[in-house]
């Protein structure tokens, strides 16, 4: 029978499955009857699963459907709903394994001639595999995955970023709105996304150590990671401190209104900045690009280059390795410098 558990607003069943095993799982389901239906469903399945060896045939919107009820927290919800809907519309109501490769090839065709780009279907049919996967590994449901394995080709990804000259003209347009320079020197000094900077709260700010934490559902990587701040950075934290403590002490993030309310979008003020520093074809993620070249151009390496960008591998960060080209010609040019020295030990040993 379906029962509760304490500050759970859904049903949750047990029962044992083929294997013999007691299975309590929630039903996602706030409504007793629609529970009850599922458990019968689930018993149903254990018991032809024991009886006969066959699983039960699974749809297209059964696997989405129990993984999208799976992850109501994840951080891409609203986008992987929007790219479910698309798949719905190509695969709704077929089984997983009558869904063959001519059937993916279709609805790639299908993508391409509505003239979506290789890195959406991509992702679209990421989400379907991952679905598969998750319904494989958590529920045991044995299916195949025909979304595997089938990515298209992508372009190299775009990458602007400014010189140093650019940069003081950027921040000096952004003065006027006065947040907007501080998030401008902030994000070109610490290369946090904009999600990042703008649900920023001030209990994750240490500026006594010059350190910003960001606890694992704040960052798109899912990882918590630590931020140092260099004498920029910290500057432009020591502003937004003044104008906390003087337009309103209780704010909770480090960009806010005047009245307390975080600041959600700054597009608007960011594209009229960009256009009186006279900087164009240039959007806030390429302050983020910014840094990261900044950093090639220094000598940094990339593994710690990868860990200032919270990057999950190396692999990401390769991106920017071309902006210093000068650093791998001095890196070749060791090889002869290293020639000529072994050369004059040899002429000296000679001589000796």
């Amino acid at each position: 029978m379906p029962y509760q558990r304490p500050q759970s607003p859904y049903w949750w069943v047990a029962y044992t499955d083929a294997n013999g095993e007691r299975i309590r799982r929630s039903t996602g389901a706030a409504d007793r009857k629609e529970a009850a239906a599922l458990e019968a469903k689930w018993k149903l399945e254990a018991h032809q699963l024991k009886q006969w060896g066959t699983p039960p045939p699974r749809s297209w919107d059964e696997v989405m459907l129990e993984y999208l009820k799976a992850t109501p927290t994840k951080r891409s919800r609203r986008v992987d709903l929007m790219r479910a809907k698309t798949l719905r519309a190509h695969f709704g109501g077929i089984e997983i394994a009558a869904i063959t490769a001519p059937l993916v090839r279709r609805f790639i065709q299908a993508r391409l001639a509505a003239g979506r780009a290789n890195g959406t279907i991509n992702r679209e049919l990421a989400l379907a595999s991952v679905a598969v996967n998750w319904c494989n590994k958590e529920l045991d449901w044995q299916l195949p995955n025909p979304f595997a394995r089938r990515k298209l080709p992508e372009p190299e990804g775009r990458l602007r970023w400014l010189t140093r000259a650019e940069a003081e003209r950027l921040i000096e347009a952004g003065k006027p709105y006065g947040y907007l320079a501080d998030f401008i020197q902030l994000a070109l000094h610490t290369g946090l996304r904009s999600g990042e900077l703008l649900h920023l709260e001030w209990s994750r700010v240490d500026l006594i150590r010059n350190l910003l934490y960001l606890e694992s559902g704040q960052v798109k990587s899912g990882k918590r990671r630590t931020v140092p701040l260099n004498e920029a950075a910290h500057t432009a934290l020591i502003r937004r401190a003044r104008f906390r403590a003087e337009q309103c002490p209780a704010a909770l993030w480090v960009f806010v209104h005047p009245d307390g309310r975080r600041l959600t979008d700054l597009r608007g003020s960011f594209k009229t900045a960009c256009r009186v520093a006279e900087i164009t074809d240039f959007h806030i993620h390429d302050l983020r690009h910014t840094f990261a070249s900044w950093l090639v151009q220094e000598g940094v390496s990339l593994a710690e280059i990868r860990d200032l960008l919270g990057h999950k591998t190396v692999t990401m960060t390769e991106r920017y390795a071309h902006v210093a080209p000068e650093n791998l010609r001095a890196a070749t040019e060791r090889l002869t410098q290293s020639a000529h020295t072994e050369h004059h030990r040899e002429r000296v040993a000679s001589h000796n």
